[in-house]
């Protein structure tokens, strides 16, 4: 079969290469950092640009990047290839015991037992394929992979439905670990990779591998387990790409697949970077692909007559400025001398590079020879203008990048000549990142001096703007400063507009009741959803990479930051959060069961602007709007660099004239047609046209975020995947007699949970049983343990006593030890209450309230385990209790040995 040719086509290549790691120590590192994988990237980069397939800015390059860094690059890539998409990965890969799945571990992995996901900071290679691979429009996906057990995707791979468009290289076959060879050179799959690819001639993907397969065995490569070193090749028969071209004229890219509907415009055509930044010295990296110009699509006739690959840099820069104006009459005059007929590839192609090239000797010959200039009207030179570089809130980005664009053709930025006075360049990056650059690494931005550090390629160029989504993020980043600090800030007074963070549930599940949308706190909302459908999930994005990830997260902890294990736990999900409000609402469609009945904790305007990504139809969803969540605030902050004055009174001209635009009614136009509101009455800007499910009045809605609650709810957050704090009430009063022994009884189902902790977690036993001063007694202190130990002393101290059981004034005790504890430090905790109920008769009245009152503004929650049958029915104390506590009741209709390891595992460090 013809191998499938993407010449002509838009390609992607990402390039990601972990070669430092963030945790490597015990317990839960990874094995250590990867020297020789500081290599690979420049040496796959220069073999790839040779191969004529991908064009330079079409090949990316992630050196060590964290999981959110990476998945923000992989949902772009997937985005914006039509033709060939290829994805490579070195770095760790791991596998869990006794699944068929590989983890591909970034900079921030984390090895957790306990956990769900069991690694954190990694992708899950399903997911890799299902999320993000799969809904690319790119007619073929190649992914490499450079790293122990990369044998072990093909077995993910043979699952995948879509897989007849993927093609997969494994650097070795499944369950071998390999070595990554001298940390001065390339890894050894990746020496011989890249160096096949740099060969001349055509290069098809087969027979790289064929290729590949004999280097490694002459070579004597040998995996850890001393076995032959066999790269693997899985694609579907006949399926087969071509990586390098010999040479030559491309052919006529083939028709896009019925698979790739509705292909976007690339976003290389007629782009130029933005200058150099005169501020830092130093060359800015390239914009992002949406913050740069794209033409229409070609036409029928462009696409069967491709043009010839672009010049380089400089080439290009100077046929941009110069061609510019006389586009259209080139278009024209080619016009007249096109034939009925296409002519020949090799003679058009002479023709429209011939014409152009004419046109430039003439203009030369005039005398436009000088400094580089622009034509505005009636042909006047323009002056390149002033850039200004805007950083912001990633859920931000798609606005402020509107309002950029609106004000570049603006009459405010145009002179009388038709000439722009200032160009706008927005990029983003994760609000966490952000602040802690611009509040003790500036001096590492203007001049990076290692790798670890080195906020220009992990966030972009030196900002100009600041627009994040809160003003506590200025205040946080002003908190604390270096004192050598090279940035200064100067935020405006007033916030540019305001966004409520609603909880979007979708109509099948939503109540239409005014009263039940407002006026309620976010947990208290959340768990009206869970009464109406006790299979509701809810989800909020990423606290770390965006402030609507964060500002949710402050309603589910409280403003003190108290309730952390009660609030991840209505938020719990498997695998890691999306990092945006927009690709959490992307991703929710990919399962139409998961969709209709998980609720989302995002901006309001994302309800009437929406979301580009997904293709498939969203549920319809209506927003709640707790009344202690703060809203999106964007802000405008100039920043101001050390040293930059050079240019300081252009540049102060060029932000004071987008301020003034984006503040004033232009601004205010494209805050309206995304769905904001006013930032001083809370009205929506657009009232004649208000989405579906949203509220034109909500009230009451939350003040603006305060620097102190959003710090003390990041660190808390921060902390939760931390070692956990478990106290176990063992009720051992006289009825539990015959519920006491085997694996079902209650020190057995104890004794069971304790794989869900690890070596550092916390965790204690107290026997229930008697009233007055002998409420309980201590069977294990509060303290880290040894599994073994811990199971031992249950086995022979646990006893049954005659007496009866006081579970009121033992569950008091037990919220109030644990209120205590908590206050020195931010652990998730966790209370397990085990008992048959037939003491219950002292959680009745006054008592029972005292107990809830309690559970409810502890933030600890409790898990109790009725070994009754119909314990947890809802009007029962113990379903009472765990519901207001954020917990859960379990009991004998639940497999209660499974479900309460689980709940163990969410707050321990054990085995998940």
């Amino acid at each position: 079969m013809t191998p499938f040719d993407p010449r002509g086509l838009v390609n992607r290549a990402l390039l990601v290469g972990v070669s430092g790691y963030d945790f490597t120590g015990p317990p839960h590192g990874v094995p250590g950092g990867l020297p020789a994988v500081g290599h690979n990237l420049d040496r796959m980069r220069e073999a790839l640009a040779r191969g004529r397939v991908f064009g330079e800015r079409e090949i990316r390059a992630l050196p060590s990047p964290l999981l959110t860094e990476f998945s923000q690059e992989l949902q772009r890539s997937a985005k914006e290839a039509e033709g060939l998409l290829l994805v490579y990965f070195a770095g760790h890969g791991a596998v869990p015991s006794g699944d068929d799945e590989l983890y591909l571990q970034m900079r921030d992995a984390r090895v957790i037992p306990g956990k769900h996901t069991v690694f954190d900071g990694a992708e899950k290679f399903s997911d890799l394929l299902a999320r993000v691979l799969a809904t690319s429009p790119a007619q073929r996906i190649v992914v490499m992979l450079d790293c122990c057990f990369a044998g072990n995707a093909a077995r993910v791979w043979e699952r995948f439905e879509d897989k007849q468009h993927v093609l997969l290289l494994m650097s070795v076959q499944a369950n071998h670990r390999i070595d990554a060879g001298d940390p001065r050179t390339p890894t050894p799959f990746t020496t011989e990779l890249a160096a096949l690819l740099a060969e001349e001639g055509d290069t098809r993907l087969s027979a790289l591998a064929d290729r590949l397969l004999e280097r490694m065995a002459a070579l004597g490569h040998r995996t850890v387990r001393d076995e032959a070193w066999e790269p693997q090749l899985r694609a579907e028969l006949g399926m087969d790409v071509l990586l390098r071209a010999g040479g030559g004229q491309a052919p006529p890219p083939p028709l896009p697949e019925s698979r790739a509907t509705e292909p976007p415009a690339s976003p290389e055509s007629g782009a130029t970077e933005p200058p150099a930044s005169p501020e830092s010295g130093a060359t800015e990296p390239p914009a992002s692909p949406e913050s740069r110009a794209t033409e229409p699509p070609a036409s029928p006739e462009s696409r069967e007559l491709p043009e010839p690959a672009p010049p380089r840099r400089p080439v290009r820069a100077l046929l941009s400025a110069l061609l510019g104006p006389l586009r259209r009459a080139g278009a024209a005059l080619v016009g007249l001398f096109r034939p009925t007929a296409p002519p020949r590839p090799l003679r058009w192609t002479v023709f429209r590079i011939g014409l152009p090239a004419v046109l430039v000797t003439g203009l030369l010959g005039l005398g436009l020879y000088g400094p580089l200039r622009f034509i505005g009207g009636d042909d006047t030179p323009c002056a390149p203008p002033l850039e200004l570089r805007v950083l912001t809130d990633p859920d931000l980005e798609p606005t402020v990048r509107a309002a950029a664009d609106a004000y570049l053709t603006s009459g405010e930025n145009t002179t009388g000549d038709g000439c722009r006075r200032t160009g706008v360049t927005v990029y983003s990056a994760g609000s966490s990142d952000v602040v802690g650059a611009l509040r003790s690494r500036t001096g590492a931005w203007h001049e990076p001096h290692d790798e670890d550090v080195n906020p220009q390629r992990d966030i972009g160029p030196q900002p100009d703007i600041w627009i994040p989504a809160s003003r506590a993020d200025v205040d946080r980043a002003e908190d604390g400063r270096d004192t050598d600090a090279v940035a200064a800030l100067a935020p405006d007074e007033e916030p540019l507009a305001y966004s409520p963070v609603v909880l979007a549930v979708p109509h099948a599940i939503a109540s239409e009741a005014l009263d039940d949308r407002t006026g309620h706190t976010l947990t208290e909302l959340i768990d009206g959803l869970k009464a109406r459908d006790e299979d509701a999930a809810v989800r909020r994005p990423d606290p770390e990479f965006t402030d609507v990830g964060l500002l949710a997260t402050l309603g589910l902890y409280g403003a003190d930051a108290r309730a952390v294990s009660r609030g991840e736990r209505l938020v719990a999900q498997p695998g890691p959060p999306s990092p945006t409000a927009a690709e959490l609402l992307c991703t929710l469609p990919d399962d139409d069961a998961v969709d209709h009945r998980t609720a989302a904790l995002v901006p309001e305007f994302l309800l009437r602007s929406g979301v580009g990504c997904d293709r498939t139809t969203r549920s319809p969803r209506s927003a709640q709007y707790p009344r202690d969540v703060p809203g999106v605030e964007p802000v405008f902050v100039r920043v101001r660099w050390r040293g930059a004055d050079r240019d300081e009174a252009d540049r102060d001209a060029s932000v004071a004239g987008f301020r003034d635009w984006l503040t004033g009614e232009g601004g205010r136009e494209v805050f309206a047609r995304d769905g904001f509101r006013s930032a001083y009455g809370r009205e929506l800007l657009d009232q004649e046209r208000v989405a579906e499910g949203v509220l034109r009045a909500p009230s009451p809605l939350d003040e603006s975020a305060g620097r102190d609650a959003t710090a003390r709810t990041l660190r808390a957050y921060q902390d939760a995947g931390g070692p956990g704090r478990v106290l176990f009430l063992l009720d051992s009063s006289g009825s539990m007699a015959a519920l006491w022994e085997g694996p079902s009884g209650g020190p057995g189902l104890l004794r069971q949970s304790l794989g869900g902790l690890g070596g550092e977690d916390e965790y204690g036993v107290w026997t229930v049983a008697g009233t007055g001063d002998r409420r309980y007694e201590t069977l294990l202190d509060l303290a880290p343990h040894s599994r073994a130990g811990a199971e031992r002393a249950v086995g022979t101290g646990a006893r049954v006593r005659d007496a009866e059981a006081d579970p009121h004034a033992a569950l008091l005790a037990a919220l109030e030890e644990m209120e205590e504890r908590g206050d020195g430090d931010r652990r998730p905790q966790l209370i397990v209450h085990i008992t048959d109920g037939e003491d219950n008769d002292r959680l009745t009245g006054a008592r029972l309230t005292e107990v809830l009152t309690a559970a409810r503004t502890s933030g600890v929650p409790v898990t109790v385990v009725s070994l009754q049958s119909g314990g947890c029915d809802r009007d029962r104390p113990d379903h009472r209790i765990a519901d207001v506590s954020g917990g859960r009741c379990l009991d004998a209709g639940d497999d209660l040995g499974a479900a309460l390891h689980d709940e163990v595992a969410r707050t321990g460090t054990g085995e998940g």
